[in-house]
């Protein structure tokens, strides 16, 4: 393998990638192409029978019409099922809630704008938010992960590990601590409240939300009927939840890829010339990650004179 030049790296990497893939689609096709044409049979079904029954009432394809005029505003986030009163589309938490989705990037789908102009605004808006959303966790970045630093720091020096090992057992312990208190704790916490989804959806929502794919098929409160007190208190903590999240989320996976393996892993794929200081800097840079935030005397034990 290290034998092969840079283009043919690169290459091996993007059919490995390709294959990966493949092999997700083909997983899915298998696993939900049954239960999808299952589905449709039993809705084609349901049409015919309600259309046999009621034949005499309705006029040729007035059901169809009716369905695609309610499948199109749904598709736009808009419902009129259930009582009409209770309906809460672009009120103040879910305007919040869409902007979020928008600099975060998660996307739910639940909603999206009717007009050109609202297509517009959010254009805008992206194309100068998202930097700006940007920046900001740059500057978060730059001062949290000092602080997450100190514990891998006592670690290392308690325990008197190598700067990897102690840059490896830090990066794991953030990344469980991280999953317990923004994946499995909110899971069981919305698997609690709402009690039409499983634990198995809960953990789905949140990790789909975290990793911003936001698939939107789950989102907690909707077309529920809840209380109105519940229901804004419910949209502005899944909005907290959401940045939080995210920024803990990214923070984890900025420390696993300044891991020295990571980094070695990641310079396989560079052009086998000789490294410049900016590269040393930066692999070496990690490895003292654990020790850099103590002073010196703590971080660097005095030695014995030598004999």
């Amino acid at each position: 393998m290290g034998t092969l030049r840079p283009w043919a790296r690169y290459g091996l990497l993007v059919v490995a990638h390709l294959l990966a893939l493949g092999l997700g689609a083909a997983v899915l096709q298998a696993l939900e192409g049954p239960p999808a044409l299952q589905l449709q049979a039993n809705l084609r079904a349901e049409l015919a029978t309600f259309q046999a029954e009621y034949r005499a009432c309705l006029p040729p394809r007035a059901l169809e019409e009716l369905l695609g005029t309610a499948l199109a505003a749904q598709a736009h986030g808009v419902s009129s099922l259930g009582n009409g009163s209770q309906a809460r589309n672009w009120d103040l938490p879910s305007a919040l809630l869409f902007t979020a989705s928008l600099l975060t990037t998660t996307g739910y789908g639940h909603m999206a704008p009717l007009l050109a102009d609202g297509k517009a605004f959010c254009v805008v808006y992206t194309a100068l938010g998202l930097p700006a959303s940007l920046a900001l966790v740059a500057a978060l970045r730059h001062c949290l992960l000092p602080l997450l630093s100190h514990p891998g720091a006592w670690v290392a020096i308690h325990w008197q590990l190598t700067p990897a090992t102690a840059a490896l057992l830090q990066a794991s312990g953030l990344g469980l601590l991280v999953a317990g208190i923004f994946v499995l704790l909110p899971a069981l916490v919305l698997w609690g409240l709402q009690g039409d989804c499983s634990l198995l959806e809960a953990i789905y929502f949140c990790f789909s939300s975290l990793s911003t794919i936001g698939l939107g098929d789950l989102l907690p409160g909707r077309d529920h009927g809840l209380h109105p007190v519940l229901y804004y208190l419910g949209q502005f903590a899944l909005l907290g939840y959401l940045l939080l999240g995210l920024l803990a989320m990214l923070l984890t996976v900025e420390m696993f890829l300044e891991l020295p393996q990571v980094r070695a892993m990641v310079k396989f794929f560079r052009s086998r010339g000789p490294l410049n200081a900016e590269d040393e800097g930066g692999i070496l840079g990690q490895d003292e990650l654990a020790l850099s935030t103590l002073p010196p005397s703590a971080a660097a034990p005095e030695r014995a004179p030598a004999c």
